[in-house]
C-alpha cells in the first residue's frame, strides 16, 4: 500500500498502533525479567535456608543422642519435612508468592544431585541415628553423617551461588531493557514529532502562509499537492479558491459598477415611487394625475413619448387623456382607438404590462404606420388597472428600438396601478360629493316641503279670501285675514331662519358637551324659552359624523318645540358610559303619540333618517297635557363602526 494515499487519520492511526506494539513488547518484557527477579531472589532465600535447615538436624541429632526423647523426635521429623517441602517447592515453583528457580539445565542438574543425595544418603543416615538406641553407635553415625553433611551443604552452597549468578544476570538483562525503553522513548517521540511535522504541521504551515499571502491581495499563490489525505485534499480547495478568487478580482471593478448602475437606476425607481406616490396623494384632478405622472414616468424611462388612456363606460373606446412628445396627427389618428386594436388597443383588454419593438408589433399597417410615422421604434404598454379591472392604457415610447428589461417592465406596471388606484379614489371623491349634494338637497326639499311650501299654501289661501273679501265688500273680514297673513309671513320668516341654522351646522367643535351647550344658548337666545342642559359619564370624543347627525337631531326637536310644544322650559340630558344616550324633555302641551306619529310627518321621518346613519335608536314619548320626550341611544359599536368607515374612506 501506498503510504501516500493513506489519510491523515489512517497514517496517525498507524504510527501509533506500532509505537504501541513495541512499548507493549518491550514492558512486558521488562516485566517478566522483573517476575523472574523476583522469583529467583525468593528461590535464594529459600536455597539458603536449607543450609540453615541441614545444621539445623544435625544439631537435633546430637541432643537425640546425648538424651533421647520423643519430643526430639518429631522436631527432627518436622524439620525434615519441611527440608523435603522446601525441596520440591525448589524444583517445582511457586507461582503465589512468586519462586521460580532460574530455567538452567546446570542449576536444574544441581538441584537433582541434591535431592538425590538427600534422599539417598543424607536421610537414611538421620533416620538410622534416629532409630539407634545404643548411643556408642549412634554417636559414631553421627560423626559419619557429620562428614557427609560438609559435601551436602557445600553441594547447597553451589546451588545459591548459581542462582545468585542467574540473577545478576537477569538484573543486568532488566537493565538492559530498561535503557532500550529509554532509547525507545527517545527515537519515538523523535520519530512522531517529524512525522507530525511532515504530515500536519508543515502543510498546515504552508496553508497559513497561503492565507496570510491572500490575505494581502496576492491571489496568485498555490499550494503544492503530494499526496491524498485530508490536508492535501483541502489544499487543493484552498487552491480553487485561490483561482475563484483571482477570477472574481479579475472582473471586480466591472461587477462593482455594474452593480452601481444597479443601485443607482433602483434608487432612481425608489425616489420615482416616492415622487409619484406623493403626488397622486396631493392631485386633486383626474388629468392633472395623468399629466404628471406620463411626465415623470418619460423622465425616468429617458422615454421620447407618452400617452395615457382612458377607456370609457362602455368599454368599446380608449381615448387619450394625457400625452407628451406626440404630433396633432398621432393624436388624431390615434383619439379613437378600439379596445383590441394594436398593441394599445390589446393592453386595454390584457393582463400584463408589453414591452417590444414597433416592427415586432403583428397588426393593421394603420396602426403600425402611426407610430412608424411619429419616428418611434420601442414602446411599452402596462394597462392601469383597479380592483383587476382595467381602466386604462399608459404607453412610453421610444425614438430606438428599446426592449426593456423584465424589472423596468414591472416598475411601469406598478406605476400603472397606483395611477389607477388614485383615478379610482377621485372618481369615488366625486360620487361622494355628488350623493352628499343629493342627499342634502333632498332634505332641504323635504323641509321646505313641510314648513315653508305649507306658510305658502296657506298664505296662498288666505291671499284668495282676502281678495274674495275686497271683492264682494266684506270689509270686516279683511282686518282677520290681513292678521293671519301676517301671522303666515312671520312663521314663513322663522322657518327660513331656522332652516339656515340648520343647514348651515358644522361640527365646529369635537366635543359634543360644546356643541350642544352652543345650541342650547342659541336657541334659548332667540326664543325666550328656558334650557337646562346636564353631562353624565365619561368624555370619550365622537367621530365628527356622529356629532353633525347627532345635532342635526337635536335642531329638529328644538324647531318641533317651538312651533307647537308651547312649553316653557327644555331639559337636555347627555350620557356617555356604556352607550350613547341623548334625551330631549320639555314641558309643553304635548300630543297623542298614538295617534299624531306616522311616517307621512316630513320632520319625524327626517330625524329617523338621520338616526338611522349613525346606526342608533330613536324613541318619542308624548303624554297630553304633560310634554313630550325624544330619546336618542347610540351604542358604543355603532361609533365603532363609523370610525371603521372613516378609516376605509
Amino acid at each position: 500500500m501506498n503510504f501516500s494515499t493513506l489519510s491523515i487519520h489512517q497514517k496517525i492511526t498507524g504510527l501509533l498502533i506500532i509505537y504501541f506494539v513495541i512499548a507493549f513488547v518491550a514492558i512486558a518484557s521488562t516485566l517478566m525479567v522483573s517476575w523472574r527477579l523476583e522469583g529467583g531472589a525468593a528461590a535464594i532465600n529459600d536455597a539458603g535456608s536449607q543450609r540453615m535447615r541441614s545444621y539445623s538436624i544435625a544439631f537435633l541429632l546430637a541432643q537425640h543422642v546425648e538424651d533421647p526423647s520423643s519430643a526430639l523426635t518429631i522436631e527432627t521429623n518436622n524439620e525434615i519435612n519441611l527440608f523435603e517441602k522446601t525441596l520440591l517447592v525448589l524444583e517445582k515453583g511457586d507461582p503465589v508468592r512468586p519462586l521460580l528457580l532460574p530455567n538452567d539445565p546446570e542449576l536444574r542438574s544441581s538441584l537433582k544431585q541434591i535431592q538425590k543425595a538427600w534422599f539417598e544418603r543424607n536421610k537414611p543416615h538421620v533416620l538410622d541415628i534416629l532409630k539407634e538406641t545404643n548411643t556408642k553407635k549412634a554417636s559414631r553415625l553421627l560423626e559419619n553423617y557429620r562428614s557427609e553433611l560438609k559435601a551436602f551443604v557445600a553441594d547447597i552452597d553451589a546451588l545459591v551461588v548459581m542462582v545468585e549468578q542467574s540473577q545478576a544476570r537477569a538484573t543486568k538483562l532488566l537493565r538492559s531493557f530498561q535503557l532500550g525503553l529509554v532509547i525507545l522513548a527517545l527515537i519515538g517521540t523523535l520519530l512522531l514529532i517529524y512525522l507530525f511535522m511532515r504530515m500536519v504541521i508543515i502543510p498546515v504551515h504552508r496553508i497559513k502562509d497561503g492565507l496570510d499571502k491572500m490575505g494581502k491581495g496576492d491571489f496568485s499563490v498555490r499550494l503544492p499537492v503530494n499526496g491524498q489525505d485530508e490536508l492535501e485534499e483541502l489544499a487543493v480547495g484552498f487552491n480553487r479558491m485561490a483561482e475563484h478568487l483571482q477570477e472574481i478580482y479579475a472582473t471586480l471593478e466591472q461587477r462593482v459598477k455594474s452593480k452601481t448602475q444597479s443601485i443607482e437606476f433602483k434608487s432612481r425607481e425608489l425616489a420615482a415611487l416616492y415622487d409619484t406616490t406623493s403626488f397622486l396623494n396631493t392631485a386633486s384632478a383626474t388629468e392633472i394625475l395623468c399629466d404628471g405622472v406620463l411626465g415623470k414616468m418619460v423622465m425616468l424611462f429617458g422615454a421620447s413619448a407618452g400617452v395615457i388612456r382612458l377607456i370609457d363606460p362602455k368599454h368599446e373606446k380608449a381615448p387619450i387623456v394625457a400625452w407628451y412628445g406626440v404630433s396633432e396627427d398621432f393624436l388624431t389618428k390615434e383619439s379613437t382607438l378600439s379596445c383590441g386594436d394594436c398593441l394599445c388597443g390589446e393592453s386595454a383588454i390584457g393582463a400584463s404590462a408589453v414591452s417590444c419593438k414597433v416592427a415586432d408589433i403583428d397588426q393593421t399597417e394603420l396602426s403600425r404606420h402611426t407610430c412608424q410615422n411619429e419616428g418611434f421604434e420601442g414602446i411599452i404598454a402596462a394597462p392601469i388597472k383597479t380592483r383587476q379591472n382595467i381602466i386604462g392604457v399608459f404607453n412610453l415610447f421610444f425614438k430606438e428600438p428599446r426592449v426593456l428589461p423584465p424589472s423596468e417592465v414591472k416598475l411601469l406596471e406598478t406605476v400603472s396601478q397606483h395611477l389607477g388606484a388614485a383615478i379610482e379614489n377621485q372618481r369615488f371623491v366625486e360620487r361622494e360629493k355628488e350623493l352628499a349634494i343629493s342627499e342634502e338637497r333632498n332634505l332641504l326639499a323635504q323641509e321646505l316641503h313641510d314648513s315653508i311650501a305649507q306658510s305658502l299654501a296657506f298664505l296662498n289661501i288666505q291671499a284668495q279670501l282676502l281678495q274674495d273679501s275686497l271683492r264682494k265688500g266684506h270689509y270686516e273680514s279683511v282686518d282677520g285675514t290681513l292678521v293671519k297673513i301676517k301671522e303666515g309671513i312671520q312663521e314663513s320668516y322663522d322657518d327660513v331662519r331656522e332652516l339656515l341654522v340648520h343647514f348651515r351646522t358644522r361640527t365646529e367643535h369635537d366635543d359634543i358637551d360644546v356643541a350642544i351647550r352652543s345650541a342650547l344658548e342659541k336657541f334659548e337666545g332667540q326664543t325666550g324659552i328656558k334650557t337646562r342642559y346636564k353631562y353624565e359619564g365619561n368624555a370619550v370624543p365622537l367621530q365628527p359624523e356622529t356629532i353633525l347627525q347627532l345635532m342635526h337631531i337635536l335642531h329638529e326637536s328644538l324647531s318641533n318645540i317651538r312651533k307647537h310644544s308651547q312649553a316653557t322650559l327644555v331639559e337636555v340630558t347627555f350620557r356617555h358610559e356604556a352607550g350613547c344616550q341623548m334625551i330631549i324633555k320639555d314641558n309643553g302641551i304635548g300630543f297623542d303619540d298614538a295617534k299624531e306619529i306616522s311616517d307621512t310627518h316630513v320632520g319625524l321621518r327626517i330625524m329617523k333618517e338621520r338616526t338611522h346613519r349613525i346606526h342608533a335608536n330613536l324613541t318619542i314619548n308624548s303624554v297630553v297635557g304633560s310634554g313630550t320626550t325624544v330619546c336618542l341611544n347610540l351604542p358604543l359599536a355603532s361609533n365603532s363602526f363609523l370610525v371603521a368607515e372613516a378609516i376605509e374612506a
